[in-house]
């Protein structure tokens, strides 16, 4: 038996909750989360499970399905239009995502340096997102247009001649990747919460070092907010590689052929094509698969060299 010293207070026993009380908290809150469990079973879980079994079928929505085997895989490795598609993917990822990052920091720093006046530009860089993907693939057509559009009609007032943003190959990515920045809003307010959070005694302590923005940038704030960087470089690259509604509704949508397309033709829009317009629904299927497949790589990889970059407040290095 251990002694107890005179002057020592022992700590008095946590009482145990009566195992049919924890039983009843579980079913309580069971019941609360059931319409989401409900919600992703029927319109998550199921849609996934259902796909994974037409991607080895042969499928056109108006017949039963026809098992084929791996026959789909195979078509997708002779198909010159899943190479072209996830080259467009690709290049598209590439350019959008640090742009949008870049962009979305700039934001978040001229906001977090506003102080009480960055209420208002909040919102206002905030509403763009709200606005319907296929507006914004409308407003593209108006704002990019080659001959009477409002971007070279500002570069020509300038003494620029604007290239033909929706008819030339090497412009029609770039375009998007433009219009891509409308919609940054979601990615500043994360990075703003983070912003103001890093303790303001590192840049007292900093300024007393005789440290100027720049280098506080670079040594303080982004260290500091580096998850957030992280977390919205992640989301921004899915986002990526699903694109589809802006450029769908540009280049192919109401049986849109005026423009050239083979430019646009992301692989999230071949997909739908093969599963609604040519009712391939099995090949669409195994598309969708190795999409996600893709998808879980590409995180599977930025997660591991994270680790040298990303700094996590309290983590012990």
């Amino acid at each position: 038996m251990t002694a107890v010293a005179p002057n020592e207070v022992l700590p008095a026993p946590s009482p145990k909750q009566p195992r049919g009380g924890r039983r009843r908290e579980t079913r309580g809150a069971l019941l609360f989360i059931s319409p989401w469990i409900i919600g992703f079973l029927v319109f998550t879980a199921y849609p996934v499970f259902y796909t994974g079994y037409l991607s080895f079928t042969d499928y056109d929505v108006i017949n039963d399905p026809e098992l084929v085997g791996f026959e789909n895989f195979k078509t997708l490795l002779e198909d010159p239009k899943i190479a072209l598609s996830l080259r467009n993917t690709f290049v598209f990822a590439a350019m959008t995502v640090p742009a949008q990052l870049l962009v979305s920091l700039g934001l978040a720093l001229l906001l977090d340096w506003a102080g009480r006046a960055s209420g208002f530009f909040r919102t206002v860089f905030f509403l763009p997102k709200m606005t319907p993907p296929v507006a914004i693939g409308v407003l593209f057509l108006l704002l990019f247009n080659g001959q009477s559009g409002f971007i070279n009609t500002m570069l020509g007032a300038v003494g620029i001649n604007g290239p033909a943003w929706t008819t030339d190959a090497a412009w029609i990515k770039p375009g998007l990747v433009a219009m891509s920045l409308w919609t940054v809003g979601g990615s500043v307010i994360i990075l703003l919460a983070a912003l103001r959070s890093v303790p303001q005694e590192l840049y007292d302590a900093s300024r007393v070092d005789g440290a100027r923005f720049w280098r506080q940038t670079f040594h303080i704030t982004l260290p500091m907010i580096s998850g957030a960087l992280f977390f919205v470089f992640i989301v921004e690259t899915i986002a990526a590689f699903q694109s589809f509604s802006e450029a769908y509704t540009a280049f192919f949508g109401a049986g849109n052929s005026t423009y050239s397309n083979d430019a646009a033709l992301f692989y999230s829009i071949y997909l739908f094509q093969q599963a609604f317009e040519f009712l391939h629904m099995g090949y669409a299927s195994a598309m969708a698969w190795i999409l996600f497949a893709i998808i879980m790589i590409v995180t599977f990889v930025q997660v591991k060299v994270s680790k040298r970059f990303v700094f996590y407040e309290g983590e012990q290095r």
